[in-house]
């Protein structure tokens, strides 16, 4: 996949006891942008990127870790949007 490195984010302390021990990721991806927020929407991330054969079925997500801890994936969501209604057409 060909992407570019720009990308704009933030840092947030987030204490993960609180929530107990878990946390939340929602990215929202339209063609070109990804979007991503977390700790419960007081960051986000954002990045354009260019795949060249990630488009339709051939669209996969992968996750993973750099941390020094294992994470669990406990659930995973996805949706497929429909086309925006453009002038009642």
């Amino acid at each position: 996949m060909d992407c570019t490195s720009q990308y704009m984010g933030g840092f947030v302390d987030y204490d993960i006891k609180k929530s107990g021990g878990k946390i939340s990721l929602r990215s929202l991806i339209d063609h070109t942008v990804v979007e991503s927020f977390g700790a419960e929407g007081r960051t986000c991330i954002t990045s354009r990127v260019y795949p060249e054969f990630a488009t339709g079925s051939n669209a996969r997500l992968f996750a993973f870790n750099n941390g020094a801890k294992e994470v669990k994936i406990v659930q995973l969501k996805a949706w497929e949007m429909r086309k925006p209604l453009m002038n009642g057409f």
